[in-house]
């Protein structure tokens, strides 16, 4: 879902790339022209989204016996400061 299409030079690209990507990643369609003449275009990646699969990590994940056991007083200290 694009939001709106803005034209850039190849300098002002070289320039601001980095800037030019967050509004890419925020959905806006940038052109990139040499001369006025478009030659590129950056857009989003549409990313595959999957339905969520209950129970599919099941078996895989394991819990220590002590994941919920009081931490170390020198950690609670280290932490503390």
């Amino acid at each position: 879902m694009r939001t709106m299409t803005t034209q850039v030079n190849t300098h002002e690209a070289k320039t601001q790339l980095s800037k030019l990507l967050v509004r890419v990643q925020a959905g806006e369609e940038i052109i990139i022209a040499k001369a006025g003449e478009p030659i590129a275009r950056l857009v989003p990646i549409e990313r595959e989204t999957r339905d969520r699969q209950p129970g599919s990590a099941r078996g895989r994940i394991r819990m220590a016996a002590d994941f919920d056991d009081p931490l170390p007083e020198e950690l609670l200290d280290a932490i503390e400061q």
